[in-house]
Formats: C-alpha cells, structure tokens, sequence
C-alpha cells in the first residue's frame, strides 16, 4: 500500500532580545511570542533564545538550568521555561553581570544606552551559535537559527567561523534604522577573527555593526513586508546597507506579520467592558462612550474618534499629526492620542490637549489596557508613519472595526487598500491612503475619512470588509516553513 510521506519535523532556535509579555519595547516582542507558537502549531518544533532579564528570571518559578560555560564576556549559564499561556520552550542566558540590572532591556532608567551593549548581545549572539553548531552542550539541535534584529546580527558570524556541521541561518530585520554600530576595537573582543572585520564582513564604514554582520553571514534575509523588502535596496530608506541589500536580492524576502488574533479580538477581549464583532457593531459604540468618559472626552457620539498609538518620533510622522491637528479637530473630530518618545514631540502633544479641553485626549506612556480600548473605542486610526517595515496597529485597528489612515509605505503598503468606488464595489477597501508626506495631504485623508464616516451605509461595510481580513500568523508561519525547507531540504 502506498503512503504519503509526511515532510520531516524542523526545529527552529528563534532568537531575539525581547518577548511579550515578559519585555516589550515595540513589535519585534509581539512576533517574538506569537512566531514561535504559530510554528509550533504547524508541526515545527521552534524554541526561543532570550537574555535573562530580572523580569524573565522571575516571571518563572521552575527553570532547569541546561548549560555552563565561560565565553569571551564572563560566566554565563543557560536555563530552560516555558513561555507563559504556551507550549513553547525558552532558553534563558543567565549572565548576570550583563543581564541583571535596573532599566530597560537596551537603556537605563535614564534613557541612556547601557554602555556595555556590544557584549550583551554578542552574549545572546554567541550562545546562538553555540546552540546551532557540533559544540552545543544540548542534544537537542536546531535546523535554522532564526536571527531577530541586530541584537541577534553576530549570530550568523560567530557559525561562519566555527567547524563542523552547522545550523542554517535567517536573518530578519524588523527595522533596519537600528543597526547595533560599535567601535572596531570590539572585533577581537567579541571573539571575531580580525578576517571578519572588511567591506565583505562586519565592517560598517569604519565600525563594526552587528546588523551587517547578519546581513552578509545569514543563508537568507528576511524582512516584513513585501514593499519593505523593496523599499531598503534603495538609498532613501536603505540606511546605508542598501548595496549589500540589493547585492543579495536573491536572497532576501518580505513576509509580512501577522497578529496574535487572541490577544486582539474584539469579540472577548478582556480589557473591554462591552464586546462586539463584524455582524454585531453596537458594542462598539458602547465602547465607543467608555473610551470617551475614560478620556474626558466630549460625550458625544456624532464626533468620530481620531486615534493615535505609537512611538512618538519623527519616523512615525507624529509631527505630521501635530502640524495638522487644530484643522482635524474643526473638521470637527476629536484625538485619542496615546504614546511617548521624543521630548519635544510630548510637550507639543501635552500642550495640544490643554488647548483643547474635551476635544483632544494626550496620555505620555504606554498602557496594554488603554491601548486595547482606544482601538475598540475610536472610530479612525491615524498611522502616518514615513517608513514602516510592517506595522501591527493598522491590522489591530482593522481588526476592531476602526478604519485606517496610513501613508503609502512598506507594511502600510501591503495591508490597507484606499477606498474608491471600484474598492467600495470589490470589497476590499479597508482603510484610506495618501501618499505625499505633508499636513496637507493627512489632513485631506483624514476629511475623506470623515467624509465617509458620514455614510453609515459605506462606513459599515468599510469596517466590516476590515474585520473580515485574515493578520492571522498562519499564512506568515506557512512562509516562514516554505522558507526553512529551502534551507534544510528533506
């Protein structure tokens, strides 16, 4: 009798420097925890490498420690967990010289790089290829080491160098602005030949950058979107790295992110108070009310809630926002706005909001409970972002019946498709789309948004045609599993 073969099981090290809920500055943590299990759910078996961080050590009360050793950097060890609410195993780097300190996972309290990054993720780096390679203390072997973003860059390096049988390697880059540039001196010092350091290597323009290490030693590239992937191997958003990205076009992809469609689903989210769904919208405006009463906000459910939440930095195209804001409020609409970042840019919001008292809402920070309301409680996201390799809120806000207003760029691109009549009639308009980067050219988006907002017939297929798109991570994993396959054939 014949049987069908079923393709062999792949294990995958995921290896990044931040995971939800244990640390999260941005979206690499969102992917980092929702990836690895929408792997694993396929039938990979995909772990995760992460630095031991005060809040991962104890947010585990049972750890096995699974390795020893001594590195170029101090004694580490590696432990073993499982990720919260999940099947999938984390390998922990237990260094507590380099790990065990107050701040963030990149800066101090202060804001300020912690002066010791290089070794810090060169350690995460280095037990990668440790753990990829014939010298690893486990016997379990993973396939691909899936590098994450420059603190993973080395990675792919330290392999080249060392003997034996090696794990093949991807290299994803979530946003090439942030390219992990050191001093030369470093090479020897994070255990790197001297060979490693030319155009053809580590060397950045006289530096040594963890990025472009990645870039030239990973077997493949990835990126997070299509359009991204397009869009950086040419100099205006390239960074620099545009000709190493265009010299190995063959060997770079866009895969565009999903989101975890439990954590955000408007049907039981557990931060809402009122749920609701594609067929069922009236809780929406329940939330809609709460959103405003939480805000101070103008009762008031004619005005449509503009909402904002991001980083608040020149990238994101917050001073956009800021330029045109007094006009979108006499539109009339009102401003959710939620997010911290460059001083300047908070002040100016602060401010925003005391000139316009019941009419525009400014909270500095990040709140997961606020955030989760503000999508459900506004009726249009603006998202104005000058690049974006991906982007999750415009598919949150999809998502949660809040239509979209984005610039034409990388994963804004790819996800939110501009209404027109021929969009209207096909249904796969979701969301409003310019493509100049001027206050004038948002503030005319935002009135065409407004504009439909106006139409309850338009309004509620525009949102429904949004709710019903598929951001979950299967399609993406099904291409990161077509994408290690290559690598690793049966």
């Amino acid at each position: 009798m014949n049987t069908l073969a079923l393709p062999a099981k792949l294990s995958v090290l995921f290896v990044t420097s931040e995971i939800y809920p244990l640390v999260k500055t941005g979206g690499l943590a969102d992917v980092s925890a929702a990836l690895p299990a929408a792997l694993r759910h396929q039938g990979m078996d995909a772990r995760i490498l992460v630095p031991g961080y005060p809040q991962i050590l104890a947010a585990f009360k049972i750890k096995w420690v699974v390795a020893t050793g001594l590195f170029e950097f101090g004694e580490a060890r590696l432990l073993s967990a499982l990720l919260p609410d999940s099947d999938v195993p984390l390998y922990i780097i237990d260094c507590p010289a380099l790990y065990q300190r107050e701040g963030g996972p990149y800066q101090d309290n202060h804001g300020n790089d912690w002066v010791d990054n290089a070794l810090r993720f060169a350690l995460l780096s280095r037990f990668a290829a440790l753990l990829g390679s014939d010298e690893s203390p486990l016997t379990w072997r993973p396939d691909v080491i899936h590098c994450n973003d420059w603190q993973a860059g080395l990675a792919p390096a330290y392999l080249h160098y060392l003997r034996g049988k090696k794990a093949a390697t991807v290299m994803t880059i979530h946003n090439l602005a942030y390219q992990g540039v050191f001093p030369s001196s470093l090479v020897t010092q994070l255990g790197l030949p001297m060979e490693s350091y030319s155009m053809h290597g580590v060397e950045y323009f006289g530096h040594l950058s963890f990025l472009k290490a990645g870039l030239h030693y990973a077997d493949r590239i990835t990126t997070v979107s299509p359009t991204y992937a397009e869009e950086i191997q040419d100099e205006t958003l390239g960074f620099g790295m545009q000709g190493l990205l265009a010299q190995r076009s063959d060997q770079l992809s866009g895969i565009l992110n999903g989101i975890d469609e439990e954590q955000w689903n408007p049907a039981n989210d557990r931060y809402l108070g009122s749920h609701f769904d594609a067929d069922h919208l009236e809780g929406k405006a329940e939330c809609k009310r709460a959103l405003q009463r939480r805000l101070g906000l103008e009762m008031n459910d004619k005005l449509p809630i503009l909402a904002v939440i991001s980083r608040l930095t020149h990238q994101k195209g917050l001073d956009l926002v800021l330029e045109a804001a007094t006009d979108l409020i006499k539109l009339p609409t009102q401003l959710a706005i939620l997010g911290s970042g460059d001083s300047g840019l908070e002040l100016a919001f602060r401010l925003l909001a005391q000139d316009h008292p019941g009419k525009a809402s400014v909270t500095i920070g990040y709140d997961e409970g606020l955030a989760h309301q503000i999508e459900a409680g506004a009726d249009i996201f603006l998202m104005p972002s000058r690049f974006e390799p991906c982007g999750l809120n415009q598919m949150y806000s999809m998502r949660y019946g809040t239509p979209p207003v984005v610039f034409a760029t990388g994963g804004l691109a790819d996800t939110v498709v501009d209404l027109t009549d021929k969009t209207l009639a096909d249904s796969s308009a979701t969301g409003f789309v310019f493509d100049k980067m001027k206050p004038s050219s948002l503030a005319e988006c935002v009135k065409k948004a407004v504009s439909a907002y106006g139409n309850k017939k338009t309004w509620r297929r525009l949102q429904q045609n949004g709710m019903s798109r598929d951001f979950s991570w299967d399609h993406s994993a099904k291409e990161y599993i077509a994408l290690y396959r290559q690598l690793v054939p049966d």
